[in-house]
Parts: structure tokens; C-alpha cells; sequence
């Protein structure tokens, strides 16, 4: 369902099949599909597998990871090698899977200097959690959590103090962000937290159950940084520094 959010609100926003093919790492035809049923609406009217007619999980997708493993260590490696090197892993399907697949994962070469994205306004926000340890005048001291967002293009800030780290506080923070935003933007960026992300099997995301019905309610669409590169998030992450530094 995340998914379909996504896709759907990329959609809106304008981006074409293509774009949000390779955004949302499934194929045009599954995007074409998707974009004719109708919106989510409620828990209830959710598809269910057996609307959605799903059968046996595609075997490619179940090497989705060892797929980007390769390509991260060797961007420029021959399609055919790469669908070579996952039958030596035990993959069985066509290579038509496996090009489609390489298509959307292998790292896009940098088009010349690095230049700061910015997007467009209301695109994206950046979001993380924070803390500090704080010592008071009659010498005790205690940790303080914060949960800062800031939003990409305007560089607008919210910090507010949380009690923990925890799915509900990170829920409460996000939605008073999106507040003080005054609307919710059309992406929002995070790491890879437990309150966020249970876990990852052959390259699918396991959610947290109480996490997700947030974006899919709210009508917003989750990127994750890839695991240990929080720079991916630099904006905030400048924030929670500046936070830190001046407490």
C-alpha cells in the first residue's frame, strides 16, 4: 500500500511513468496497473492479494539485493555478467527480469560537478531524531531528545522536544512538522530507525506495522537513505549538529 501511495502522488505531482517507475524500483506496467485502481481511501477499501490477482514472487526480485551489491562495487559491469553472476547465485528466470532490473538499481553515473538539489517546493523533507546531554546550574544533568525536520527547498525548520525515540513520539513530531510546514510534503526522507524499518528480506522492506499506516492515511511517500549513508539526509543532518552545538 506505501507503494501505491507513492505512486500515486508522484503521479499527481507530475512525473512521468517512467520517472516513477525507476523512483518507486517496480516496472511501467506495474505503475500503469496500480494508477487504474482506485485511490486508498481507507483501511477497508485497500486491495487485497486476491484483488490484486498476486501469484508466485518474482524470482528476480528475491535477488534484488546481491543485484545492487554487484553494481555498488562495479558500476560499469556488463548486464550479462551481472545476469551471470545471479544464476551463479541460483537465479532461474528469464534475463528479461534481470536487464529490467539492472535498468532501475545500477548507480547513475554523476552528470559533472556536484551541484546542491534543492527540488521544488513542497517536494520533499528531511527528518531525524536527536540528542543531547544537558547539565544544569545545581549539577545534575540528564539526555534530551528532539525530533528536528526541515523542509528541502525553503530550508524551513521544526524542532521539538520528544520524550524517547520511540514509533509514537516520531509519529507526533512528524505530524506537528507537517504542521508548522502547513501542509505535507510530497516526500519525506528518513534513515533506516527500528520505529521506521523492522528489517529487509532479499531486498524488501519490512515496515514497521505502526509506522506505515501514517504515510498511507496522510498521502505522503517514504525514501529511506541506503543503510549507514545518513549524508543522504545532509540537511537535517547540518540541523541536528546546530541543535546540539547550541544547547
Amino acid at each position: 500500500m506505501l507503494d501505491r501511495v507513492r505512486i500515486w502522488t508522484l503521479r499527481e505531482a507530475g512525473h512521468t511513468l517512467e520517472e516513477i517507475a525507476a523512483t518507486v524500483g517496480v516496472g511501467k506496467r506495474s505503475v500503469q496497473r496500480i494508477l487504474k485502481e482506485p485511490p486508498i481511501a481507507s483501511p477497508e477499501s485497500a486491495p487485497t492479494p486476491e484483488s490484486r490477482r498476486i501469484g508466485r514472487p518474482s524470482q528476480v526480485e528475491a535477488l534484488r539485493a546481491d543485484a545492487e551489491r554487484i553494481l555498488e562495487a562495479e558500476p560499469l559491469l556488463p548486464t550479462v555478467e551481472v545476469l551471470s553472476r545471479l544464476r551463479s547465485l541460483g537465479y532461474t528466470g528469464g534475463k528479461s527480469a534481470v536487464y529490467e532490473l539492472v535498468r532501475v538499481v545500477r548507480p547513475k553515473p554523476g552528470p559533472g560537478p556536484e551541484v546542491r538539489f534543492e527540488g521544488v517546493p513542497g517536494e520533499f523533507s528531511q527528518h531525524d531524531f536527536g540528542s543531547v546531554n544537558v547539565t544544569y546550574a545545581d549539577g545534575s544533568g540528564e539526555k534530551i531528545h528532539f525530533f528536528a525536520s526541515r523542509l528541502k527547498y525553503s530550508r524551513w525548520t521544526h524542532v521539538v522536544v520528544v520524550p524517547d525515540e520511540k514509533v509514537e513520539p516520531l509519529i507526533r513530531a512528524l505530524l506537528k512538522a507537517f504542521e508548522s510546514f502547513g501542509g505535507v510534503p510530497l516526500r519525506a526522507v528518513f534513515d533506516n530507525p527500528k520505529t521506521i524499518v523492522i528489517g529487509r528480506t532479499n531486498g524488501v522492506i519490512e515496515w514497521n506495522a505502526t509506522f506505515v499506516h501514517v504515510p498511507v492515511d496522510y498521502g505522503f511517500g517514504v525514501e529511506l537513505c541506503w543503510p549507514r549513508r545518513a549524508n543522504q539526509k545532509g540537511s537535517v543532518e547540518n540541523l541536528v549538529g546546530w541543535v546540539k552545538g547550541s544547547c
